[in-house]
């Protein structure tokens, strides 16, 4: 028993050691790829780098608190923080509370203060689910009492998400939801089932909404329009090609002088090929890719299902964020506003991944 938990443990420390990895990257790029835009916007070349420091010590206070909350509080209260950010959410689709950006509803502004409460809205989604998949009760292996109401939970969440729109944030949760059930309560019935509703309803969405189905002919071909919809995506693949193998030397980007939009969010890992190349391309990619290895080692040895399932929850979804992300950068995936977690700027989405990984060392240290 003491083997193995020293060894969960240590896994934990290398765990803990990528992220902050990641940090500092995001930091170090986030200054490279925005201070001409900061400087020319705001007169200050280390404005986002700055806010983003303040981000990261957010972060921690979050990453503290989501340590020291007990695991049976937070499985206790599951059911009000997601009923909670649930309607945080919904209320970015009233004007009078909402800040409208890059033709999206997704932020709330009170009083000069924004924040986005979808991702509130992830991290209890995850909660919720981890609890409501590992309560002991029979009945929730039926269709009836518990993949029915798993698809009713999904479909309200689903709906005020692409209400904003944000197709992105849908796709990833849905996916990181249907991953979760599957990996508790395997049905090849209810997998058909899933499959058979969700791709004819999620072309019909997108077919309904021409700015998505321009978004995915853009996709397949951006050439068409080099000077319009397809800019975007062919400066990216402009800079990662410019990288080569070793880059042109950091804050050396040249994309990052108004030619790549979004430089330091969506698309700041471009700019990190074009400056460190296939290497420290390779080197990052590398690095998710042990936290997704470390992150799930943790969860299989977690003695409380609520607890692995939980892990296994928050590994999964800011993985499927980063393959997200890192396909569209090089052209492999429509674009989805959906930034790098740990390294894009974006301090909502910072606080909420750090809260994620308080969850995880509270799961470790309370294991037994």
């Amino acid at each position: 028993m003491y083997y193995d938990q020293k060894k969960l443990h240590n896994d934990l420390k290398f765990f803990l050691a990528l992220i902050l990895c990641l940090l500092i990257i995001g930091l170090l790029f986030i200054y490279s790829s925005s201070s001409i835009f900061a400087l020319a916007k705001y007169g200050a070349a280390n404005y986002f780098v700055k806010k983003q420091l303040m981000g990261v010590g957010l972060g921690l206070i979050g990453l503290c608190i989501g340590r020291i909350i007990p695991l049976n509080l937070i499985k206790n209260l599951s059911s009000l923080f997601f009923g909670s950010s649930l309607f945080l959410t919904a209320l970015t689709l009233s004007p009078h509370f909402s800040e409208k950006i890059h033709g999206s509803r997704r932020w709330l502004s009170i009083h000069g203060f924004s924040f986005q409460p979808s991702e509130l809205l992830k991290i209890s989604l995850i909660i919720y689910l981890a609890y409501f998949l590992t309560k002991e009760d029979a009945q929730l292996r039926s269709f009836r009492y518990g993949y029915f109401p798993f698809l009713i939970i999904l479909g309200i969440v689903a709906a005020i998400l692409l209400k904003q729109p944000d197709f992105g944030m849908t796709v990833t949760l849905l996916t990181t939801a249907f991953i979760l059930f599957f990996s508790m309560q395997f049905r090849a019935k209810q997998l058909i089932i899933t499959l058979m509703t969700l791709l004819p309803t999620a072309s019909a969405l997108i077919y309904l909404r021409p700015y998505r189905w321009h978004r995915i002919l853009t996709f397949l071909n951006p050439w068409k329009d080099p000077q319009g919809a397809g800019f975007q995506i062919i400066q990216s693949l402009i800079a990662i090609g410019s990288g080569s193998l070793v880059g042109i030397g950091i804050s050396h980007s040249k994309q990052k002088y108004f030619y790549l939009p979004m430089q330091h969010t969506d698309f700041i890992f471009s700019i990190i090929a074009e400056e460190t190349g296939f290497l420290g391309s390779f080197t990052l990619i590398t690095i998710y890719f042990l936290f997704l290895y470390f992150g799930m080692r943790i969860s299989w040895q977690l003695k409380d299902p609520f607890a692995s399932l939980l892990t296994f929850g928050f590994v999964v979804l800011i993985s499927l964020q980063t393959m997200i992300n890192l396909a569209v950068a090089t052209g492999l995936a429509p674009t989805k506003g959906i930034g790098l977690p740990f390294v894009s700027y974006g301090l909502s989405t910072l606080l909420c991944s750090m809260c994620m990984v308080g969850i995880i060392i509270n799961c470790v240290h309370e294991n037994r």
